[in-house]
This record gives structure tokens, sequence and C-alpha cells, in this order.
């Protein structure tokens, strides 16, 4: 109603809830004042700068629990960007906050890469081994092969080969890499999980199985979070990240009930991806951002170059993924800011998962 009406929440009437069906609100809560205060406070309190918590203050609505500090962190990201897109300020504050951050990539992202990325990744290699004076036939028949399906036989409907496959998703590996080294992480504070739904080599997925879930639950095991990060965008016009969050999902459940103690201390919060954000109403967390922090994250995002100006599949909008994320932050602290809380130059936006 606040946005509809284009007032602060503080500035609403009486005669505004009569006059917008909210009539029984106030019946039931009593004046819009007490309403206007009560729906105030509670996104004042999603504001945060410390989404793993702030340490030493005991604050009851907040919206991380202050203890443990630090606590240890992993962000799963479906495919190779969507970490650094959805949640690159937040990761990195996370990071800088002294958190033991881990990220797991959930998928290869190879269809993603367009063939000039193989061939000019292949190239490079080549007059590599050449610098350093090795003489590698392996290398130089390997990019015989790509260079002659790529030029000479393959149709806009045909699958790559496995091998091209495997450069695809070796150059996409080495962007999140240099991404997550780019906000602080460590080699083993980097996971590529490569879950097998994803590898069919065209657009079409398997639904996830066994073997992805197995994966997901060793990982999950082995780094026993306080906290996990996960994407709840339903509007990937692919499906990979449903699937994904369906893979997170089982992986919680048959851990709960196999009784693994670490898991009740484990808190799940769902960022949205490249497509939309939340709707105001729904936000738990919300993390705001300066203008250095945006250009921070932007220049992270320009890590994933294959990325970067034309991508295969990115659905009906147009704008590069770096656009799309500063916007949309952007757009959820005018929404804060039009509502009568501070503004910020952006915010990421977070829901928890409760399981």
């Amino acid at each position: 109603m606040a946005l509809k009406l284009q007032k602060p929440i503080l500035s609403l009437t009486n005669n505004d809830y009569n006059e917008n069906g909210l009539g029984d609100l106030l019946a039931e809560e009593g004046d819009a004042y007490e309403i206007n205060l009560q729906v105030f406070y509670l996104l004042r309190d999603s504001i945060t700068g410390w989404p793993g918590g702030k340490p030493g203050e005991v604050r009851p609505f907040h919206p991380e629990r202050s203890v443990p500090f630090p606590k240890t962190c992993l962000v799963f990201s479906p495919h190779p960007d969507d970490d650094i897109i959805s949640m690159g300020g937040t990761f990195m504050r996370l990071q800088d906050q002294d958190h033991n951050v881990h990220v797991a990539y959930q998928t290869s992202g190879n269809i993603a890469v367009t063939d000039e990325f193989v061939t000019r990744f292949l190239d490079f290699a080549i007059g590599f081994e050449e610098l350093a004076g090795i003489s590698n036939e392996k290398s130089k028949q390997i990019l015989h092969d790509a260079q002659q399906f790529i030029f000479s036989k393959k149709h806009k409907e045909d699958i790559d080969t496995p091998i091209i496959r495997e450069v695809k998703g070796l150059i996409r590996r080495s962007e999140a890499k240099a991404t997550a080294k780019y906000v602080g992480l460590k080699d083993e504070q980097i996971h590529f999980l490569n879950l097998p739904f994803y590898e069919t080599g065209t657009i079409e997925k398997k639904p996830w199985g066994e073997e992805d879930v197995k994966i997901t639950m060793e990982l999950l095991r082995k780094i026993k979070p306080q906290q996990v990060y996960c994407a709840g965008d339903l509007a990937d016009p692919h499906g990979t990240h449903k699937v994904c969050l369906e893979v997170i999902f089982e992986s919680m459940k048959r851990l709960k009930e196999a009784g693994d103690e670490w898991i009740k201390d484990c808190w799940v919060w769902l960022y949205k991806g490249a497509w939309q954000e939340w709707d105001v109403a729904e936000i738990e967390m919300a993390v705001p951002m300066s203008p250095d922090q945006v250009k921070k994250k932007r220049y992270g995002i320009f890590i994933h170059q294959s990325q970067k100006d034309s991508v295969p599949f990115q659905g009906s909008d147009t704008r590069e993924f770096w656009q799309r994320a500063e916007e949309r932050n952007a757009n959820t602290a005018n929404l804060y800011a039009q509502l009568g809380l501070t503004q910020y130059a952006a915010m990421e936006a977070f829901v928890r998962w409760h399981y």
C-alpha cells in the first residue's frame, strides 16, 4: 500500500487503510500509527552490514545470530558466476569480516561458453607451451580436432564433443576460481561439484539423481557450515537453478533425518539470481552496499570474460549480467528508501529457508 500510494510507511493514515482494503487491520491492531511502527521496525531490522551476525552484540531482532563468531559459511553457486552476480557484496562482506567462507560451484556451466573462446584458449595453451620450450603433440591435436569440428562439421543443433565440453568447463572453472580468489578465498575453500544431472551437452538437463545428492551431502558433511547460501531463483530460463535448489533441499533433509548434530545449528539463506529479486515484503535480510562495494562487485563479475558481452543462453533480457545485478540491487535499495528507510547505493536481499 505504501508503495502504491508513494508514501513512507510512517506517513500512512487510518484513511489510507480504509480506502485500500486494509480496514480489517485497524480493527485487529488498532490505530494506523501502531501498525506503521510495527512494519517499519520489521523492515529496519532486516537491514544489516553483518550478514554473518555482529560479534559481541545481542540483538534479538537481527537477521542472524551473533554467535558463533566467526561462522563457517558455504555459498552454493548453480553456475560458476551466480555467486558474484547474485550475492557478490555479501560474499565479500563475509570474507572481509573473517568468517570461514567456502564456495561450491554446482555445475560446470560449459554450454554457456562460445566456440570462439575454445579456440582462443587452446591457441593460448599451445603458444604457452612453445614459449616454455615444450612440444606437446597431444595439445596440438586437440586444437586441430576442435577447429575441424567447430568450423567444418558443427551445425547449430549439434552437441559438442566431450573434449570441447571439457575445455569449456575448464574455462568456466578458471574464471570462477579467479573470482573466488579476488574475493579472498584460498584453493581449499573453492569446490567444484560438477553435478552429473547437468552434463547432457544440451540445454535440456536430466532430473537430479542419487549421485547429485551424494556429492552434495559429502561436501556438507565435510564443511559442516553454520550458514548456507543458495539460489532460490526459479526464474532461470533453463531450470538449472531449480534443480540445484532441489538437490540442496533433499541433501539437507536427509542429513537432518540421519541425525547429523551440526545441522541443528545451520541456517539456510536463499538469494535470487540474475532474473529477478525477492518481493520487498518477503525480504528477511538486506545487506547494503556502498558505491565502492558496488564497483568491486562489478569488477568481480567482469572476471567471467566468457559470460561478458555476448552470452549464448541469457533469456529474453539482453542486458549483461553485471547490469542486471546493479539495477536489481539499486532498485531494492530504492524501495527501502521509498518506504522511509535509509537510502543506500544498493542492497542484496535474502529469505531464510526453514527445514
